[in-house]
């Protein structure tokens, strides 16, 4: 799936997702903020949603500008803006929930592309598939229109939200597909053991 390329025009995701590109960027909110007025979000609000493709639009730009690094900062910071399940506990848990976390804070048509109620998922925004690979090991392949970069620092927040104290996580960049390269998909492969130091 092409990045920056919303799969329906009308899929919108909510302002506190929208927020975190602010908090991604620190001290260059006022830059942050240029950034989303400049693609039809001005003054972006918490409660409010949004348009998917403009804030996609934005993420171009900061991409072109301010390139991949700033992108990875952003998606550090969606763990703790965007609603989590509460019973999330371990890493692979974690890791798994990331698609039902992201379609929880989209929508098409004003309906969630996730209802809580009854566990229903609906299509339309591509998705974060969990893959597992053994004790201390998965993968985690995403086939939205998000930024391979953005993607990265996902799976890199929520792996490291989700661990236990002493445990150190590596996230690398895994096979020969990415949507950088204009693949469909990319393939993150998150380990983890007990920090020796």
């Amino acid at each position: 799936m092409p990045q920056f390329k919303a799969l329906d025009p009308k899929v919108e995701v909510n302002g506190q997702t929208v927020l975190s590109i602010v908090d991604g960027m620190g001290t260059f909110k006022t830059l942050s903020l240029e950034y989303l007025s400049q693609n039809g979000i001005p003054d972006p609000q918490l409660e409010a949603w949004y348009s998917q493709q403009d804030w996609l639009n934005a993420f171009h730009d900061i991409a072109k500008s301010l390139g991949g690094d700033v992108l990875r900062l952003i998606g550090n910071k969606i763990p703790e803006n965007a609603q989590w399940p509460p019973e999330i506990q371990t890493i692979k848990q974690g890791l798994a929930s990331i698609d039902v976390a992201y379609h929880i804070n989209h929508r098409i048509g004003g309906k969630l592309l996730f209802d809580p109620a009854t566990g229903q998922m609906s299509e339309g925004i591509g998705h974060y598939m969990f893959h597992d690979k053994g004790d201390s090991l998965v993968w985690v392949t995403c086939d939205n229109p998000y930024p391979c970069d953005f993607d990265f620092g996902i799976v890199e927040a929520v792996a490291n939200k989700f661990c236990e104290p002493g445990i150190f996580v590596r996230v690398r960049h895994g096979g020969d597909s990415c949507r950088k390269d204009g693949h469909d998909h990319c393939t993150y492969t998150v380990s983890w053991s007990k920090s020796t130091g």
